[in-house]
């Protein structure tokens, strides 16, 4: 296994966007539109501001692991003096490489780049496959978060 990690870049949108649509199916999502081009604009715009990051592990030329954060500002709060929240997403493995720590590795990255971005806190709601993993790392559960769908 030549395993390498590198960052996301647009020539790799098509094959990441095909992760992540895979990555909302194996979640349950109920699959009622096209996300594709809606999943393109938003990667384009954000990767060009830099309010999208990602970093990918790749095995021979294959992208086999995804991650993803969304740094967002909100006002800032005690808990995040800063305002700068990342939202983690897009969290995925191939199946064939998962329990090797390549999420772990990923997850690594993509915080430690945050924390350079001046993000103060990362959010993500975890499917129930990769709770471990977050709660491993150090995240810890709010049972506050509630969302309103429109």
């Amino acid at each position: 296994m030549a395993l390498i990690y590198r960052k996301l870049t647009e020539k790799d949108l098509v094959t990441f966007i095909e992760m992540r649509i895979n990555q909302l199916r194996e979640e349950g999502a109920k699959e009622d539109i096209d996300l594709r081009p809606a999943l393109k604009d938003y990667y384009t715009r954000h990767m060009s501001d830099g309010t999208f990051l990602s970093w990918l592990a790749v095995d021979n030329d294959k992208i086999i692991g995804t991650s993803g954060m969304s740094i967002v500002e909100k006002p800032p709060y005690f808990g995040c003096p800063s305002g700068r929240i990342g939202l983690l997403s897009s969290m995925f493995t191939d199946k064939n490489y998962r329990r090797q720590g390549i999420a772990k590795e990923l997850l690594s990255r993509v915080v430690n780049e945050a924390k350079e971005c001046g993000c103060g806190t990362v959010q993500i709601t975890a499917s129930d496959m990769g709770v471990l993993l977050y709660t491993d790392f150090g995240f810890t559960k709010n049972n506050n978060f509630m969302q309103y769908k429109l």
